[in-house]
């Protein structure tokens, strides 16, 4: 009876560490595009002007659909998604003395519609990956 509580203690133990390094990965990504949403803010305006907007919204397009295909789960490729859309369109809502970061020009419009339009086209495309391994898996 005493082996068998040791014995059960052990076996929960890497299964643990195994979640909690999931999750720390996880959060990790959530970090990574909330970090790409915080610099893009600043940098989206640098001249060629609406041409660095586009590069990084495809950059994030890269990063979710990238994540999402080396990890090989659908949140691994959503989480740099919604960091970066929470941190952009945090920054884009004006302030209380009415100043904003993200300006409504065409470089602003491009930056954020169309990171979020990469954000959804990553997290799809991880989706979709997902879906063909899990086909050739069977």
């Amino acid at each position: 009876m005493g082996t068998s509580q040791v014995t059960a203690a052990t076996d929960t133990a890497p299964g643990g560490r195994r979640r909690a390094v999931t999750a720390l990965g996880y959060l990790l990504l959530l970090v990574l595009g909330a970090l790409q949403g915080f610099i893009g803010s600043f940098q989206y305006g640098r001249s060629p002007v609406p041409l660095v907007a586009i590069v990084l919204a495809v950059i994030i397009f890269i990063t979710c659909a990238g994540c999402g295909w080396g990890i090989g789960t659908f949140a691994a490729g959503l989480l740099p998604g919604v960091g970066w859309i929470l941190v952009s369109f945090l920054l884009a809502m004006p302030k209380s003395n009415g100043s904003v970061i993200i300006t409504a020009t065409s470089a602003g419009e491009w930056y954020l519609y169309g990171g979020a339009l990469g954000c959804a086209a990553g997290a799809v495309a991880t989706f979709f990956t997902r879906a063909r391994r899990a086909i050739r898996a069977q």
